[in-house]
């Protein structure tokens, strides 16, 4: 069972990968420049530049300050444009086109109840609600929400599942406008267990350690403190639902996906930023950004980097140090694999191109959406790492218990 969860979600994250890869450009003035700040930042050493030349990825585990937190930086050579990426992302839309995606949906600018008519809640997860309570509870969710789901249903009815479906969709649509209007203001706390779990905090220490903001392009650092003054613009700003099958439990997500973009001499430069502001099950917190990097002096001259920093509740408690051992292992071999995959993709997308005629163009644009991996993906490398994390936790206390995971 967890080999087949891992090799799914390896499948999904290949993916989303490919897709990411598309979507954030760093203008870097050197390629010594470049090495320097991995080197420094993000602990590269000059065997993984030996293996970048021979056209092999490289990952490394990020320091983390939080025990529940797992960061994993990666890095390979593409051969793409940029601008193609960009243009594909802005003509994508949601869609569910593999099987562990169960449901998916995006909201719109201004949401409104029709935004989740298609998301449906597991009886079992309504089943559970009935014993919640604030600090146990098997669904995150915020002391209000529990508190309003006692006291809206009635349990007794039998038609409480119903009721508890359309509560806690309204529940999720006010959020999310609540949210739209007031931003990390808004961003809820979880209170299913004694500890609880601000994510609003959660997101600004993400964001604190990532490598990629505050050491490879500090002057979007500076943009998040001062917008009024960057040349940074936004040109999307998306806030997408789903449902996906992880193994143990179908987990409901939310992500918010931010793409920021400037106009360079060198080409367009585009960083992207998706977080999560909430999840049923699991997953405390998790941040991706993504960046491919052209340099001007590099013998390829692109590579594409991801960073990933996620925050699993199943990485506490006992045995916390073995689980922690196995994981970081499963994450780094993971996202090579990842990364391999995603350049001989990407790179084979660029040579159909280059080899398609100018009479063909139509008819390869159309194959070329075809291809295309759509925005929801960007939600399952988010959190495909923080679920191969918390598949392999929960697996390993499963067993030492001698018995199997619920």
């Amino acid at each position: 069972m967890l080999r087949r969860g891992y090799c799914l979600l390896g499948f999904i994250a290949f993916f989303a990968m490919g897709w990411l890869a598309t979507n954030a450009v760093l203008a870097q003035t050197s390629l010594a420049e470049f090495k320097s700040v991995l080197r420094d930042k993000a602990f590269f050493q000059e065997t993984d530049f030996a293996a970048l030349g021979e056209g092999q990825p490289v990952v490394r585990l990020l320091p983390a300050t939080d025990k529940r937190e797992v960061a994993v930086c990666g890095l390979v050579e593409v051969q793409i444009s940029a601008d193609q990426f960009l243009q594909s992302f802005r003509e994508s839309m949601t869609r569910k086109v593999n099987p562990a995606i169960l449901e998916i949906g995006r909201f719109s600018d201004v949401p409104i109840a029709a935004d989740l008519q298609t998301l449906t809640i597991e009886d079992r997860d309504i089943d559970d609600l009935k014993q919640c309570v604030a600090g146990d509870c098997k669904l995150k969710l915020s002391a209000k929400m529990i508190d309003g789901l006692h006291k809206e249903i009635n349990w007794e009815a039998p038609d409480y599942r119903i009721q508890a479906t359309q509560l806690l969709k309204q529940m999720l649509l006010e959020y999310v406008r609540d949210y739209r209007a007031r931003g990390d203001l808004a961003l809820i706390e979880y209170n299913d267990k004694s500890n609880q779990v601000r994510l609003a905090e959660e997101q600004r220490a993400l964001m604190a350690g990532s490598t990629y903001i505050n050491n490879l392009l500090p002057e979007f650092r500076q943009h998040l403190r001062n917008s009024r003054t960057s040349e940074f613009s936004i040109v999307e700003s998306v806030i997408v639902w789903s449902k996906i099958k992880f193994g143990l439990k179908p987990v409901m997500a939310v992500n918010h996906i931010m793409v920021y973009k400037r106009e360079l001499e060198t080409g367009p430069q585009v960083v992207v930023i998706s977080k999560q502001i909430y999840a049923n099950h699991y997953f405390d917190s998790s941040l991706a950004l993504t960046a491919f990097v052209s340099i001007a002096d590099a013998s390829r001259g692109s590579y594409l980097i991801y960073e990933n920093r996620s925050r699993a509740d199943g990485l506490g408690g006992l045995l916390s140090k073995m689980k922690r051992g196995i994981v970081e292992a499963k994450a780094v071999d993971s996202l090579k694999n990842i990364l391999e995959s995603s350049k001989a993709t990407l790179n084979s997308q660029t040579a159909r191109q280059i080899e398609s005629a100018p009479a063909d163009k139509e008819r390869s644009w159309r194959g070329w959406k075809i291809r295309r991996v759509h925005v929801f993906l960007l939600l399952l490398a988010i959190t495909a790492f923080t679920a191969l994390f918390t598949l392999g936790s929960y697996n390993l206390k499963a067993s030492l218990r001698g018995g199997t995971p619920q």
